[in-house]
């Protein structure tokens, strides 16, 4: 592994930590739930499977395997899915 290689894992791994902070920190202001399908381009809390590799990085709004943390019971009222899409 070249240095090069070891600044950037380490960046990579900061962005993530970041990421994760600040969703432990959206979650302390009442129960959440993950819904899928709900999110606008670039505003997704996690991957898309097969989509997106990290929060943030959906291109599509709505995209069905997205999703994004919302307050626990309104995942259906706003048209999204609590559970991800199925493997095609």
């Amino acid at each position: 592994m070249d240095r090069q290689e070891i600044i950037r894992t380490a960046l990579m791994g900061l962005i993530a930590l970041g990421a994760c902070g600040a969703l432990a920190a959206d979650t302390k202001s009442g129960p959440k739930e993950k819904c899928y399908g709900v999110a606008k381009a670039g505003q997704n809390d996690c991957a898309a499977r097969g989509h997106n590799s990290c929060a943030g990085s959906s291109r599509v709004d709505n995209d069905p395997g997205a999703w994004k943390l919302v307050a626990k019971g309104t995942c259906l009222k706003m048209g999204g899915t609590l559970a991800p899409p199925k493997k095609t």
